[in-house]
């Protein structure tokens, strides 16, 4: 019998979304998102890249104002405004301090409960090899929860201003092989295909398929997924590390 995953966590206020790249967020985490937003919680986006480059057709300065339109309109579907990019390069993220301290950074300046980020695992499901860029934010993100509450590490960030916050209780990651939780999103579902679809330029030349059906199928393809352990509902699945 397949192990059924619990419900996320209700009891916080402030979510900060890390992810590497836009349109991480939007291959099913909108939908929850989505759900969050309408229960009157903070969310904020925070992103490693611009995506430059994501799109082979464009060189990457112009693809990183599409890209960063397009996150931003993506975003707004889902009621989040507050989107920051940090401008590391896409596609050769290095993990390391530099990564870590500018996530702490953001963690300290938004003061979280909840950071969402991406599956940090080598592979998706051990089918398909998860990028690199994938990997450095996703462990830099569980590492800098942590960090952003020590005062001896970056100390140079209080005086920015940024005092340690030691308020994250959870990193929750999406995308992982290894889901624990998951986050029912009946009420989502529709506001997270559209939000992937304002991912459009991107999409199109990511697929031959008409881009609105792409969309709802890969939403409904994740949702029915984590439906199949979580009662038979619409949901998302997370992989929980509790702090």
């Amino acid at each position: 019998m397949t192990e059924q995953l619990e419900a996320m966590p209700t009891d916080w206020q402030r979510a900060l979304a890390i992810v590497a790249h836009p349109d991480d967020l939007e291959y099913g985490t909108a939908a929850a998102i989505a759900s969050w937003t309408d229960e009157r919680r903070e969310v904020s986006y925070l992103l490693a890249t611009r995506g430059e480059a994501g799109i082979d057709s464009l060189d990457p300065a112009r693809a990183a104002k599409v890209r960063e339109r397009e996150q931003r309109a993506s975003a707004a579907v889902v009621g989040v405004t507050s989107v920051e990019f940090l401008d590391h390069q896409d596609g050769v993220i290095q993990y390391g301090p530099a990564l870590r301290r500018d996530l702490a950074a953001a963690i300290r300046r938004h003061r979280p409960e909840l950071v969402l980020t991406i599956n940090h695992h080598d592979t998706w499901g051990g089918t398909f090899w998860n990028t690199p860029d994938h990997r450095a934010v996703g462990r830099a993100a569980l590492d800098a929860a942590a960090d952003a509450g020590n005062r001896w590490i970056f100390p140079e960030l209080a005086d920015r201003g940024l005092s340690p916050w030691d308020g994250v209780r959870w990193v929750a990651v999406s995308g992982s092989p290894s889901p624990t939780h998951a986050v029912e999103v009946s009420g989502g579902l529709e506001r997270a295909v559209l939000s992937l679809l304002e991912h459009r330029t991107y999409i199109e030349a990511l697929t031959d398929e008409e881009p609105e059906s792409y969309c709802r199928a890969f939403v409904e393809q994740v949702t029915s997924t984590a439906a199949a352990r979580f009662g038979g509902r619409p949901a998302v699945s997370f992989e929980l590390f509790p702090r």
